[in-house]
């Protein structure tokens, strides 16, 4: 049974947050509420999607696994997102694998009471519509990145985004561990290991899983600069 805490997350995600009361009541009361240890698998690349999912506490990562047997990470999702609507609604197979990262709550929606309340009510196809756009809004920023930034921008980026603060002085938190991190980044942990050094010219200090950011503007704007002039400066 869910606690209210836990319903309040899920009524402020994206996925749910804009639908009419009584259409959420009914969801929360068909989901399935599970709690996930560290390293425990969700549900794998090619299983059939039957469920729709909204993070309600901890990281979940989205992986495919490629013939190498090399691991690739498409997303890393946290606290009221939400993932697996455009393969349920269709009834298809995860086309990625999901794992926790950390200790995690996971909120499961069947994919058929979704269906049966989109034929009562079209308009809730407009929050499925708005998460789907949020995730592809994702993907087109991450291969920006990949594109046109450094791996020390990148990194810039990740830490911003991440950071609770407007201004001055901040200490970020690193969420999961080096390696996802450089997997979610697009690079190799020694790369990564690199862009921090470089950071320390941002004013970035990395202390164990602590990243210590002696001014978030500075950081912004070497985010923000031209990549010759992040690599001159490095």
């Amino acid at each position: 049974m869910a606690h209210e805490l836990q319903k309040t997350i899920a009524r402020n995600s994206l996925l749910i947050r804009s639908l009419p009361d009584q259409h959420v009541t009914t969801l929360l009361s068909h989901a399935i509420w599970r709690r996930y240890e560290r390293g425990e698998t969700l549900f794998l690349q090619e299983e059939k999607a039957h469920a729709i999912h909204v993070v309600i506490d901890g990281w979940v990562k989205l992986f495919r696994m490629a013939p190498t047997g090399s691991e690739a990470v498409v997303s890393v999702f946290t606290r009221g997102e939400s993932f697996g609507e455009a393969v349920a609604l269709r009834n298809m197979p995860y086309p990625v694998s999901a794992e926790a990262v950390t200790a995690c709550e996971v909120m499961h929606i069947p994919s058929h009471v979704f269906v049966s309340l989109m034929k009562e009510d079209p308009e809730i196809g407009i929050s499925i519509l708005a998460a789907t756009f949020t995730h592809l809004h994702s993907l087109v920023a991450q291969l920006e990145q990949l594109k046109a930034h450094t791996g020390a921008q990148r990194v810039a980026e990740f830490l911003l985004n991440l950071a609770d603060c407007e201004d001055g002085a901040c200490e970020v938190i690193l969420p999961y561990d080096k390696m996802l991190i450089a997997g979610r980044l697009g690079m190799k942990p020694e790369s990564l290991s690199r862009a921090f050094t470089r950071l320390k010219t941002a004013g970035v200090t990395v202390k164990r899983n602590h990243a210590e950011i002696a001014d978030i503007e500075t950081l912004r704007d070497y985010a923000d600069s031209d990549p010759a002039e992040s690599w001159s400066r490095s």
